[in-house]
């Protein structure tokens, strides 16, 4: 199977640490970097195997991260010896806090401009307007669907990666497949994709299906909660959810 998905809009490696320091609730300025190393390296092996058009920076963030963590195993000078060295991970950690700092001023402005969305002009009649509360949701990144998919592929047994079955799917019958169950249903969970899949080239099938609806604008992924379930709807003006950023 060869489907390669270009997305518009792809987050980069400082992303991918910011997802990772987060969701291990890890101190960014004191990074355990063999652990993040290690991580890091699984979901780019991830998206390697998903075929997701890795841009350079990935690549070189992840000989970073090696190269940090080959420095911190080196042993330490004689007890004799007093050498002002800078913490290897000095210069990475500099670069997170100033990314970080940069994403949660994106998020405000964002946020900003959809509450200028509610404000309603002088003379507009009471009855028009919107009293209800908008429910809030967070933005589901790639990194979140990456991580469902690596709990889904950990979950199968091994037997069956090596199974070789023929091929019953392609991409488009499960974009086809992803879209009539919308019609359906208002709200589909990616944990109801995946489970209803037979087997790791089913499961690599629907994934690429739902980056591709995604890429296209027709659904839109959100979660109730950081690091929740992942809500798949379709995009409709009429259905706009209120996000907001995950850096807040």
């Amino acid at each position: 199977m060869s489907y390669k998905v270009k997305l518009e809009v792809f987050e980069g490696p400082l992303d991918l640490l910011l997802y990772l320091i987060r969701k291990e609730e890890l101190d960014i300025s004191d990074i355990p970097i063999a652990k993040i190393t290690d991580q890091y390296l699984e979901y780019l092996e991830f998206m390697k195997m998903l075929d997701l058009n890795i841009a350079g920076e990935f690549i070189l963030m992840a000989a970073t991260l090696m190269h940090i963590k080959s420095k911190m195993l080196l042993p330490k000078t004689d007890e004799g010896e007093i050498v002002e060295e800078e913490d290897p991970r000095a210069e990475l950690v500099r670069r997170l806090l100033e990314y970080k700092k940069f994403k949660e001023a994106a998020g405000e402005l964002f946020s900003m401009e959809m509450k200028q969305k509610d404000v309603f002009a002088r003379g507009v009649a009471e009855d028009n307007q919107q009293t209800e509360e908008k429910e809030e949701y967070f933005e589901a990144s790639l990194f979140d669907l990456l991580s469902a998919f690596n709990k889904v592929m950990k979950e199968i047994p091994k037997d069956t990666f090596h199974q070789v079955i023929k091929d019953e799917f392609t991409v488009e019958e499960k974009m086809h497949d992803i879209f009539h169950m919308l019609v359906k249903k208002t709200v589909i969970y990616v944990t109801e994709l995946f489970k209803s899949a037979k087997n790791k080239r089913e499961i690599i099938t629907i994934f690429l299906a739902l980056l591709e609806l995604i890429r296209l604008k027709e659904v839109v992924i959100m979660q109730k909660q950081m690091f929740g379930d992942i809500e798949i709807v379709q995009n409709k003006e009429l259905m706009e959810p209120k996000f907001r950023s995950k850096g807040q």
